[in-house]
């Protein structure tokens, strides 16, 4: 099929396709001729021949326009080629090529009215489409000719007119730009001035002009440096609110907080400030305790920075921790005081914008104003709750600290000083949130507890070498002395004054007081007063030579001063050689030497009698009960080592002064039931008697021992066995009365003590009171006795009784030589008394006492030499009435002391021997205050004049009954 193509291709022939697309529109749709259109008709045709012949045609010639005909034939053609059969078929094919020539000739002929007539109409719009361009023509010469005569310069000017106004824009545009470009400048400069709202101000309006001009290439750069530019300003502006947190300043919290504001940060902006304010906290105290740790250490070794706030702590040496502790309360001071302002600014801020609100209420801003109102409540919450925050923080920085360092070996000023700064920070954070710093209680207490047991314990030891070394002299003091003049005390009266420090007053008065914030709140430190008050220290309570006040004094010595005769080194305190403490204010013996011992007549001043170790204990019990009043949890503890002090003292008194078995045994009941108990208690609680014990003993028994103080020893100095000095009557006024004049200083410090007592040990304080500190003046009687005891004669007297013969038949008129012998030794007692008040004033009471005791044991010494009597008349026994009636008269003559004691005991006894039988049996129950050997004697003496023996035998028995229960 091939070769017949190509045969057919070089013989120029094509198939009927080809052809049909190679001729030209116009060609392919040629309308037949008239001749072949009537050869056409010509030809016989019958419609239904045509019409089958049509159909006969295979539906593939229909197919598509790309049917390939010949192609399709010769493919069709038989293996074995025959002539006739080809020539048949080709005859087919044009029968039916003729029949779609007819169809398609008759169709054109049906349609040609048709085509003659749209012919027509493209020949007329042909005609008008060149018309058209004709008129085109003739108006574009028109407009040509209006265009250069009129319109180009018209136009021409509103061009460049509009060309100018877009180049005005572009130049205010481009200036703007400009300005924009020089933006930073201008804000480093707002910057350094710290106007932070108009920064933040001008680089907001600055962000809004460059999305303005967005469209150019250089703004969108710029706009990313105006977004760090503000980023900046929000880190500069994070670094100024931390400058708060140590120095509140009005003004730059307000540029700050209007910056916040513009910023939309309100909130941020405070969770921001609490978190510098934790941050300041830690910074403040670690570098003021770094500080002090590098100036001890004394290098720049780097290796403190690295340590823990808490190790750090326990770096700081003795002498630096108290200055160390008055800066970091300084210094958290004024972290809470910028605090405290940054509140009251907010409070001030909300009152003054809620007073704008309401003047201003038109409903025309309610979403903004809601929101401003939402901001306020915000930072009112979290600055309420922010104040507890802070104050534990602060707490816990000071509890580190305090526990970081031993306290137990510091001196008692120092550890006061301490605990007052504690207090004075306690009351800060009462004001500051209303805590009762529970940390800080609990940690000053432990401190507070170790430190006064070691403090205590060495104060008793002290004490001790006192007594033992303590002559007995008096202390000269003025008359108007008294224990609130002594520094230890000044802050009970201090309590009462409004300037003194508000850890020293009463709650009552803090509530009337203005708090330490408003009192400091522009400017000032409570914690710079603690030091400033220990600078003045002057009290005036010794005497000046003996004279009461200094006009006197000058009248008498106008070229001494008060302390003329004391020398510079015996003014200063007494120091601890081993805790180098300062515990008293005292007077050397030399000093009081000095003074001329007839200063202190009894008729001179009526000054208070105390030693040197007197004003040591009451110094102590001032030192004891200002640790009492700043810590009050230990209040228990320092009132019973108080009651120590009171009773090791009256326990050394009654040891050294009033301590006598024999006199111990007279029955006269000279040691009430309740100061014997006393003693005993003090004894066995405080007194270390074993002082030789083993060491090794159980652990129990030494803690024990470690609690008590060795019983004191008097001093070899004091001598209490010569008649001159009235067997030491002077060193047992002054101890005695010493020891009435503490407990009295003790009553006076009762309610005082009462106040700060734990309700639950309350009872401990009446007992103390009730059965030591009222048992002082109990504490005379043994004391004079020994004194009355000794400085008469009473064994000579009885000798001189015992020559006097009592069985006289008259009665004499003439007393005994006795009477004078004992009158006269009342005398010289008198003078002696006389002589040792020249030294030592001897109050009313111990005079009476004195007097009392030796008229009692005189009185008792007659009896007992009446009864040592062999016989006796009745004008013996009257002679007895005349000796006692002569003693009588001319002993009140020496005293005044009335009644005379025992007169009764004398009188009664002389009496009895003219009682009856029965009457002396029942007198004999009755007075059982004579001795068993005083009774007998008065029944065998009776015995022949009005008793016989039967009578006498009953009388000893009833005595011999009495007696045995004694036994």
């Amino acid at each position: 099929m091939q070769k017949i193509k190509s045969l057919m291709t070089r013989q120029g022939l094509r198939s009927p396709q080809e052809s049909v697309h190679d001729l030209s529109p116009i060609e392919s749709f040629r309308i037949p001729s008239k001749e072949e259109l009537r050869e056409l008709r010509e030809e016989p045709t019958d419609p239904q021949a045509q019409q089958e012949i049509i159909n006969s045609i295979e539906e593939v010639y229909f197919s598509n326009d790309s049917f390939d005909i010949v192609k399709y034939e010769l493919e069709r053609l038989p293996p074995v080629l025959s002539l006739q059969e080809l020539e048949e078929y080709r005859d087919k094919l044009k029968q039916q090529q003729a029949a779609v020539s007819k169809k398609v000739a008759d169709l054109i002929l049906e349609k040609q009215p048709a085509y003659v007539q749209e012919l027509e109409r493209v020949t007329s719009l042909q005609t008008g489409l060149q018309m058209a361009a004709v008129i085109c023509t003739n108006g574009r010469r028109h407009l040509n000719i209006a265009k250069e005569g009129f319109t180009q310069t018209s136009l021409g000017l509103l061009a460049n007119q509009r060309k100018r106004q877009l180049l005005i824009g572009l130049l205010k545009s481009l200036r703007t730009i400009k300005t924009l470009q020089r933006t930073d400048v201008r804000l480093s400069e707002m910057l350094e001035e710290e106007d932070y709202p108009g920064a933040i101000q001008l680089c907001l309006e600055c962000q809004k002009a460059a999305s303005t001009f967005k469209h150019y290439s250089c703004i969108s750069e710029l706009n990313s440096k105006l977004q760090d530019t503000l980023e900046q300003i929000e880190e500069q502006l994070d670094v100024a609110l931390s400058k708060i947190c140590k120095n509140f300043d009005i003004g730059h919290y307000t540029k700050v907080q209007q910056a916040y504001r513009l910023l939309g940060k309100t909130q941020t902006a405070m969770d921001q400030l609490h978190m510098h304010f934790t941050q300041a906290i830690h910074n403040t105290v670690f570098q003021v305790v770094l500080g002090y740790v590098e100036l001890c250490a004394g290098n720049t070794d780097t290796k403190f920075q690295k340590l823990q706030y808490k190790d750090l702590c326990t770096h700081i040496t003795s002498d630096s921790y108290i200055p160390c502790l008055a800066d970091l309360c300084k210094a958290l001071w004024e972290v809470m005081l910028s605090y405290y302002r940054t509140m009251q600014w907010h409070e001030n801020h909300d009152q003054d914008e809620a007073a704008a609100v309401s003047s201003v209420s038109d409903g025309s801003n309610v979403v903004g104003t809601e929101e401003n109102s939402f901001d306020r409540n915000y930072v009112k919450k979290k600055l309420e709750h922010g104040l507890s925050r802070i104050w534990q923080d602060v707490q816990l920085k000071v509890k580190t600290y305090l526990l970081g360092t031993d306290l137990s070996n510091f001196k008692y000023d120092d550890f006061i000083f301490v605990l007052d700064v504690i207090s004075r920070l306690m009351q800060v954070g009462e004001e500051f949130c209303g805590s009762k710093s529970e940390v800080l209680q609990e940690s000053i207490r432990k401190q507070s507890v170790n430190y006064f047991k070691t403090y205590h314990r060495t104060r008793l030891e002290e004490l001790r070498m006192f007594l033992e070394n303590e002559t007995w002299e008096l202390c000269p003091v003025k008359s108007s002395f008294s224990i609130l003049q002594l520094h230890e005390f000044k802050f009970m009266e201090q309590s009462r004054s409004p300037s003194v420090s508000p850890s020293k007053q009463p709650a009552s008065a803090i509530s009337t007081t203005v708090t330490l914030f408003e009192q400091y709140c522009n400017g000032g430190n409570p914690f710079e007063i603690q030091a400033e008050s220990k600078d003045d220290e002057t009290e005036d309570v010794l005497a000046s030579n003996g004279y009461e006040s200094d006009e006197q004094e000058k009248s008498a010595y106008q070229e001494y001063d008060s302390d003329s005769d004391v020398p510079e080194e015996l003014k200063r305190d007494y120091v601890d050689e081993q805790t180098g403490d300062a515990p008293v204010k005292s007077v050397s013996r030399e000093t009081l030497r000095s003074r001329k011992r007839s200063d202190y007549n009894l008729n001179k001043v009526n000054a208070p009698i105390l030693t040197n170790t007197t004003l040591n204990v009451i110094r102590l019990v001032g030192k004891y009960m200002q640790m009492m009043n700043i810590l009050k949890p230990i209040a228990f503890d320092v009132i019973h080592f108080m009651s120590q002090l009171f009773d090791y003292y009256l326990y050394a008194v009654y040891t050294f002064f009033g301590r006598n078995d024999t006199f111990e045994s007279t029955g006269l009941g000279l040691s009430s039931s309740r100061l014997r108990t006393t003693l005993n208690r003090i004894q066995e609680s405080l007194i270390d008697l074993d002082v030789s014990a083993d060491p090794a003993g159980t652990l129990t028994a030494a803690e024990e021992r470690k609690e008590k103080v060795p019983s004191p020893h008097l001093s070899h100095l004091v001598v209490l066995t010569s008649g001159n000095s009235l067997y030491g009557l002077a060193e047992r006024v002054v101890a005695t009365e010493s020891l009435v004049f503490l407990a009295e200083q003790f009553e006076f410090l009762q309610p005082h003590l009462d106040a700060v007592m734990p309700a639950a040990k309350k009872p401990f304080l009446q007992q103390f009171y009730s059965q030591t500190v009222s048992t002082a003046s109990e504490l005379r009687k043994p004391v004079y006795w020994i004194v009355a005891a000794k400085a008469i004669d009473y064994e000579q007297m009885l000798l001189l009784m015992a020559n006097v013969k009592w069985d006289v038949k008259e009665i004499m008129s003439q007393h005994n030589i006795y009477v004078d012998a004992l009158l006269k030794e009342f005398e010289e007692y008198n003078r002696r008394l006389n002589e040792v008040s020249k030294r030592v004033r001897i109050p009313l009471p111990v005079s009476n006492i004195l007097w009392e005791h030796c008229i009692r044991l005189a009185n008792r010494t007659l009896v007992e030499g009446y009864a040592n009597v062999k016989k006796c008349s009745n004008e013996g026994r009257a002679l007895m009435q005349l000796d006692f009636q002569q003693f009588l008269m001319k002993l009140e003559k020496l005293t005044d002391i009335r009644p005379i004691p025992d007169k009764e005991f004398v009188e009664t006894y002389i009496k009895a021997y003219y009682l009856t039988e029965n009457d002396m049996e029942r007198w004999i129950k009755e007075h059982r205050e004579y001795s068993t050997k005083q009774l007998t004697n008065l029944v065998n003496v009776c015995l022949g004049s009005h008793i016989n023996k039967k009578t006498r035998q009953k009388l000893l028995a009833a005595i011999d009954d009495i007696d045995r229960p004694k036994r």
